[in-house]
């Protein structure tokens, strides 16, 4: 097992007085037989006149948040400690069904029941279906092969294919432009690999989290120096939970080193922090973001 410690800094600098504002956080990370929260504190500075911890419609947590006094800053910060367990060390990619059997298993009929994951094939704001991303996704996923293998595979083609470029894209780039461009970052590698699972009829979800990063040897690692990252689920009925998780801007299976904050349709359901504010006129956004191993935790 391994406890990692997250500090989620976000700042907001007004050029003039907000005087009312209404914020969504998804901010606190999910629980799961694979991920424990052993701690976790949100400070929101100036306080907010009414804070609320619900769950929404994919099981997560998230604050919703209200300040109605007038404000030239906002400061949102968290600080959580994590544990996590194995996810993946015993799973083999080729014991899993082939991939046409669990698109079918994704289609309504009267004689088969219904599949909860069956709401993550259709589009969604950011992810719509195009030919272009079915006929890349076909290259992996070819006749009667394991699903996980042809996903892994389709991981790793992304990764090669396409090279991750700070400032290529924007939040609101549409999809197929940065499939045709072949860059972007995290979010687009994310939402390029759900568009091309969703075109074949395979259920993929969004993760929103954080990935612990290690400097080069020697180099000190750096506080704040993080993101938040994005990466992918793909309906597996035979891995753990049902849900093989990759990240194709690493091309890795997500396990000891990824902290899952929330899961939806697209970046959209899950943005770590947005909101509806009146005033303010221009504004500064500064983030900050450290992860970083406690300890190492060893079971027998």
């Amino acid at each position: 097992m391994t406890r990692l410690r997250i500090e989620h800094l976000t700042q907001y600098q007004y050029q003039s007085d907000v005087t009312l504002a209404q914020h969504l956080a998804y901010l606190r990370p999910r629980s799961s037989a694979w991920q424990r929260v052993l701690d976790h504190e949100l400070l929101i500075e100036p306080k907010a006149q009414e804070l609320i911890l619900q769950t929404d419609a994919f099981d997560n947590e998230r604050y919703f948040f209200s300040l109605t006094h007038p404000h030239r800053s906002l400061r949102v910060q968290t600080t959580t400690v994590v544990e996590k367990s194995s996810r993946y060390a015993s799973f083999d990619p080729s014991n899993t069904p082939a991939w046409e059997d669990v698109r079918h298993s994704m289609v309504y009929s009267l004689d088969q029941s219904f599949v909860w994951a069956s709401q993550f094939v259709w589009p969604s704001p950011y992810i719509g279906w195009h030919q272009a991303l079915k006929d890349y996704a076909l290259q992996s996923f070819t006749r009667n092969r394991p699903i996980a293998s042809a996903g892994i595979e389709l991981c790793q083609r992304i990764y090669q294919d396409f090279s991750y470029e700070s400032g290529a894209t924007e939040i609101h780039t549409p999809l197929e432009s940065a499939f045709e461009q072949r860059k972007g970052v995290c979010q687009d590698f994310a939402h390029i690999m759900i568009g091309c699972l969703r075109a074949i009829g395979l259920a993929g979800k969004y993760v929103s989290g954080y990935l612990l990063t290690k400097p080069p040897p020697g180099v000190e690692r750096l506080r704040g120096a993080d993101a938040s990252h994005a990466w992918i689920a793909l309906y597996c009925p035979n891995a753990p939970g049902q849900w093989l998780e990759l990240d194709p801007t690493n091309s890795v299976i997500a396990d000891l080193d990824h902290v899952c904050l929330a899961q939806g349709r697209d970046f959209g359901d899950v943005s770590p922090l947005r909101g509806v504010i009146r005033g303010g006129g221009q504004h500064q956004l500064a983030i900050a973001v450290t992860v970083e191993p406690l300890e190492t935790a060893h079971t027998l």
